[in-house]
């Protein structure tokens, strides 16, 4: 099944949404910093069978607002609102990955009765991190932009399907392939995550929720556990051989956990 392509505009801020159709329980999917709604296509397509799918370019990515003028944690939110609104998505599943798992666990943390449920996808409440955004700004620039061919990004950005998932994110231009994104931008959405924890937004959290995460996960040890402390109803679970873009290494086994934890909420 093949997506089309709807426009969401808050607040003067356009927002590109792949919507995949499909009957059923409406989700939501919401990619990582400096990604973008493409990451998703292999499990929105096998989703969408049996759920409405919706993948969101959320502000300063893909095809959405290249440069917003804010990117606090509060825009992302109401944009998820916005899109949730806008299209019709009744008490939608969020699922995010990365910062995109910290969008949606704000977003269900603040708007209780619109979220049917949550699943974080290497994501989780974070701790005070200063070095966050200089480190993400580091990588950025190592990045020999412009790339010759989208496989020279494929094979720069890790290879295999995570390197072929980033590199569908990059745009051809005439001197060769960039990303879709600007690198300042990126830097400063991470501001409010380099400052403080929000394990008290995530104990705010009152609807079913599924953490999946890495065998070589982000997420340390210790706040996952944290994490589970908090709210004991937590369903976590571990895919063994991943990383970080687990979404991309193996989005079968990824579909299979969600449509588990999907049809434990009838």
């Amino acid at each position: 099944m093949a997506w089309s392509e709807h426009v969401v505009v808050r607040d003067g801020v356009r927002l590109a949404c792949r919507d995949w159709g499909g009957p059923g329980q409406p989700i939501v999917l919401l990619h990582g910093l400096a990604g973008h709604a493409g990451e998703w296509d292999v499990l929105a397509g096998r989703l969408s069978s049996r759920y409405r799918v919706v993948a969101v370019d959320q502000r300063g990515h893909g095809a959405s607002e290249r440069h917003p003028r804010d990117v606090s944690r509060t825009a992302y939110v109401a944009d998820v609102i916005a899109v949730v609104d806008q299209l019709a998505l009744r008490r939608p599943v969020l699922v995010g990955q990365s910062l995109g798992g910290h969008t949606a666990m704000l977003t269900a943390a603040a708007h209780p009765g619109l979220v049917r449920a949550l699943v974080l996808v290497e994501a989780g409440p974070g701790g005070p991190n200063p070095n966050g955004p200089a480190d993400i700004g580091g990588w950025l620039d190592s990045w020999p932009t412009p790339f010759p061919s989208r496989e020279a990004a494929a094979a720069f950005l890790g290879g295999g399907p995570v390197g072929a998932g980033w590199a569908a994110g990059l745009e051809e231009r005439e001197d060769g392939w960039w990303p879709r994104f600007d690198r300042d931008v990126m830097v400063r959405s991470l501001a409010e995550n380099a400052r403080r924890s929000f394990r008290h937004e995530w104990e705010q959290v009152a609807c079913p929720t599924l953490v999946v995460l890495a065998q070589s996960s982000f997420i340390p040890a210790q706040e996952a556990d944290e994490m589970l402390r908090q709210r004991p109803a937590t369903m976590a679970m571990s895919i063994p051989g991943t990383g970080h873009d687990l979404h991309l290494e193996q989005p079968e086994i990824l579909r299979t956990a969600l449509a588990d934890f999907l049809e434990g909420l009838a």
